[in-house]
């Protein structure tokens, strides 16, 4: 488990994972996305506390 995600790549394996398993695997359901991969209401409707570093 973990506190939270922090994506700081752009590989194509982070553009579109497993919302579910990945809300699973997280203690709290938080991402900071120093990319800005997803969009943040829709991340917000996934269920996520969304930051997108720079945005």
């Amino acid at each position: 488990m973990a506190d939270a995600l922090l994506i700081v790549t752009e590989w194509k394996e982070f553009r579109s994972p497993d919302f579910d398993s990945m809300k699973q695997k997280l203690n709290s359901p938080v991402v900071f996305d120093g990319r800005n991969l997803f969009e943040p209401v829709e991340m917000k409707r996934l269920g996520f506390a969304y930051f997108g570093i720079g945005r």
